[in-house]
């Protein structure tokens, strides 16, 4: 178990490897950090230095996770900016978009100021998502060019999709010159229904209401085709399903300015978990099918996928113990995200710096986020990686302020053992 604390104010990272995502360069390299920020090891005097010895370990620049729920405002039982932080760095995240699904929802300017007045001062940079519409109801679009001007980072109903086509038409037509994308929830509604798990053969044997992989495709074809026609960004969120991967790469191909991202979850987790009624492993998408899983992997290795996101999501023990029907749908994600991807991608045949960039360059490049160039007298966005660290998830691995995985007790290979954020850090060596 890591420990959270104030940065020391002179650390010497010896005797790992060296990796720049921006570069794509290795070098053996000792790193220093002087007052939170990257210094030549001429700046700082060793014999006073917080010494860290990174043997076998990657040093890099911290992940970005562009797709969490932090509930601030309105659900700080849940989970709260400051908690969120704290799950965030054990995770090795040193940014993180806020999905605005929050009560009041992230609407208008005022909210978007909210978030960043309220992260100011914790450990990680936290930047707003915006609701595409008013009260995330799908009907009148909200106030898009002010909440981009007062920092929000993308626009995003999440998980209400947009059904009307005109209404989520418009929102690409009016955002194209922004820079910015459009994120729909990719589920069809209709075609959902009441599903609480992946539609197939263990939906049936356990005779739960099913969604099946149409109603990702098909919402995922009708979005794509609107920003064929605008030309307007769209974000595809936690694709899951061969059908949708196929759709992005044929649009992608044809020059749509469509991006695409899938989740830890969605990478190495399958339905199967579901077959002892397990409520934590109830999300949206639902956990699909080993096909769709290889199919999603393909997307990631080929570039279909540009990025993982964790959608993390937290819940309360009490809303997560009713049944299968009742339950609402998430997991958290932020601490066990790099380990379970990079478990599964390993095994796929990626190396541990491809997982990397798909944390860092991949998700910087979906919303223009400017990464540090991890040079001395930048701030010290860092992480520390053990690659070949085999271990078993646990309570003690938590910091979120819910519980809500079904990944306890799961092993995995790979683990962060440290991360330097804005003004604490998190440490295992």
């Amino acid at each position: 178990m890591g420990t959270i604390a104030s940065i020391p104010r002179e650390i010497l990272i010896e005797g790992g490897t060296f990796y720049d995502p921006t570069t794509r360069q290795t070098s053996q390299a000792s790193v220093a950090v002087k007052n939170g920020r990257l210094a030549g090891l001429d700046d700082i005097k060793p014999e006073k230095a917080k010494v860290i010895d990174a043997q076998g370990c990657i040093i890099t620049h911290g992940f970005i996770d562009i797709h969490a729920h932090f509930r601030e405002p309105g659900r700080e039982d849940k989970e709260s900016l400051a908690t969120g932080s704290m799950a965030a760095l054990a995770g090795g995240f040193t940014r993180v978009c806020v999905m605005p699904n929050t009560d009041p929802p992230i609407d208008a300017p005022e909210g978007a100021r909210f978030i960043l007045e309220r992260s100011e001062g914790l450990p990680v940079i936290i930047y707003p998502i915006g609701a595409v519409t008013k009260g995330q109801r799908g009907e009148e679009l909200a106030e898009l060019l002010e909440m981009q001007a007062a920092g929000v980072v993308a626009f995003s109903d999440d998980g209400q999709p947009i059904q009307n086509g005109q209404v989520l038409r418009r929102a690409l037509f009016y955002t194209r010159d922004l820079g910015i994308p459009i994120i729909n929830h990719a589920e069809d509604v209709a075609l959902r229904a009441e599903g609480v798990m992946n539609e197939g053969a263990l939906s049936t044997r356990l005779g739960l209401p099913a969604n099946p992989a149409l109603a990702e495709a098909a919402m995922v074809y009708r979005d794509l085709l609107l920003a064929e026609d605008t030309q307007g960004r769209l974000h595809v969120p936690h694709i899951s399903t061969a059908l949708a991967v196929d759709l992005v790469r044929n649009f992608k191909g044809r020059g749509v300015p469509v991006t695409a991202e899938t989740t830890p979850h969605h990478l190495g987790l399958t339905e199967e978990l579901v077959r002892d009624f397990s409520t934590n492993a109830k999300v949206a998408p639902p956990l699909r099918g080993q096909e769709d899983l290889q199919a999603v992997v393909a997307g990631l290795i080929d570039g279909t996928i540009d990025c993982i996101a964790t959608d993390h999501a937290p819940h309360t023990v009490e809303e997560k113990e009713q049944d299968m029907i009742r339950a609402p749908f998430g997991m958290i994600g932020l601490e066990s995200a790099f380990g379970l991807a990079h478990t599964t991608l390993l095994g796929a045949g990626l190396t541990t710096e491809k997982v990397i960039d798909l944390f860092t360059t991949g998700p910087a490049r979906v919303l223009g986020l400017d990464l540090n160039h991890l040079i001395p007298g930048q701030p010290a966005e860092l992480v520390v990686l053990d690659p070949a660290e085999e271990w078993t998830f646990t309570r003690d691995d938590i910091h979120s302020r819910s519980r809500n995985t079904p990944m306890l007790g799961m092993k995995f290979k790979g683990r962060v053992k440290a991360t330097l954020g804005l003004n604490m850090w998190f440490n295992t060596l």
